[in-house]
């Protein structure tokens, strides 16, 4: 039989080294069950990288965005605008708290969220008298989306930012850390994120005292009693102080993972770079990506479509995947506004259906990316 080649894979964890160090200490001094010392320094550690003035470290960003939510006073009935090219976690907070999605297309400049679009949305909702109580922009495969444009409309009507950049720790807007641009920011360590806790989030902000506020409905709002009081509605939203530690050991070499996902995009730009059918993912000049992700799109044009590079690459054991199908597509949300970027069909359903994820993973080497390469450019 053939032996099968080596897989490589979209995104996996990468470990660096040292945090091992950090969950050894945990076990040693029995820190192993939610909260303790890793919990802390994590975020405190975070916090210093971002800029940020404070952070609570979560079961997930997914958490994040939701405690955000809460945190902004969004109830039942309220309006929440969210970008519609993401993954759905962005979104299902804001069923969770009984509130209303309206979905906000794309622009090419960015893939992030359209100002034309969000102006369009805005006006409908002064029109209709209902602005949204919060606007999620997501950060898309690590790039940051325009944010002076989209600040300057929610400022106009009032209305709070929380920014997903779950895919783009790292990357900066105008010399500022993604995250760290509006009200709150929101991070995801899921296994295949730029840096991983196996499963973990954060949230951060400048207002210290709705992270306070975070950090005790995490841990189900336990009030200051003997017994155990509660007054206020509480989850389990705490990271473990094991996780922690891993994610204080990953810090260490975030830096070092996005120059690595640069040169994999970098590498993938200049093979494609002759064939007129591929465009990669444009990188805006107004700050740096994470690259968390590289992707590409396949013109309406071309033979060769989006699918057969996914099959093609899938036959020699190598990972890739579309584009996020947008919100506003999805079966559970096809009941909500939708505001598109153009007068016919979206921006955020074209990328989708022409659009490939390719291999990222910081663990590729040089004989790895020849091969997908290869595979890619010999299917035109």
């Amino acid at each position: 039989m053939k032996r099968m080649s080596k897989k490589i894979f979209l995104a996996s964890p990468h470990m660096g080294g040292e945090e091992l160090s950090f969950v050894h200490e945990a076990f040693e001094t029995n820190w192993v069950a939610p909260l303790g010392p890793n919990v802390d320094n994590f975020e405190q550690e975070l916090a210093n990288y971002v800029g940020a003035k404070s952070a609570a470290a979560l079961s997930s960003g997914t958490g994040a965005i939701h405690l955000a939510l809460k945190a902004l006073n969004v109830g039942e009935g309220d309006v929440v605008f969210c970008s519609s090219l993401t993954f759905s976690a962005s979104c299902n907070p804001i069923i969770y708290q009984n509130a209303i999605p309206v979905f906000i297309d794309s622009d090419y400049e960015t893939w992030n969220m359209c100002p034309v679009a969000l102006e369009k949305a805005l006006e409908d909702a002064k029109v209709n008298g209902n602005i949204p109580k919060a606007v999620i922009v997501v950060h898309l495969y690590g790039q940051s989306a325009d944010f002076d444009k989209i600040q300057k409309l929610c400022n106009q009507y009032g209305v709070p930012i929380i920014e997903d950049a779950a895919e783009s720790l790292g990357a900066t807007y105008k010399g500022k850390q993604t995250g760290t641009l509006g009200e709150f920011g929101i991070y995801s360590f899921n296994g295949n994120k730029i840096i991983t806790t196996s499963g973990g989030g954060m949230l951060v902000s400048d207002n210290e005292e709705s992270i306070q506020k975070v950090k005790f409905w995490a841990t189900q709002s336990r009030d200051q009693a003997r017994h155990y009081e509660h007054t206020e509605l509480g989850f389990n939203y705490r990271m473990s102080n094991i996780l922690a530690g891993i994610g204080r050991g990953q810090l260490k070499v975030l830096n070092q993972r996005i120059q690595k996902k640069k040169r994999i995009y970098e590498n993938y730009q200049e093979a494609f770079r002759d064939i007129e059918e591929i465009e990669m993912m444009p990188i805006c000049n107004y700050g740096e990506s994470n690259y968390w992700l590289s992707v590409m799109t396949v013109s309406p044009h071309s033979n060769v479509k989006p699918l057969d590079i996914m099959l093609a690459l899938e036959k020699e054991n190598i990972e890739s995947r579309p584009v996020w199908k947008p919100m506003h597509l999805q079966p559970v949300y096809k009941e909500y506004k939708f505001f598109s970027s153009l007068e016919e069909g979206s921006i955020s359903e074209d990328l989708f259906e022409r659009g490939v994820c390719l291999p990222s993973d910081t663990k590729m080497i040089e004989e790895d990316m020849n091969r997908i390469n290869n595979i890619v450019k010999g299917l035109f």
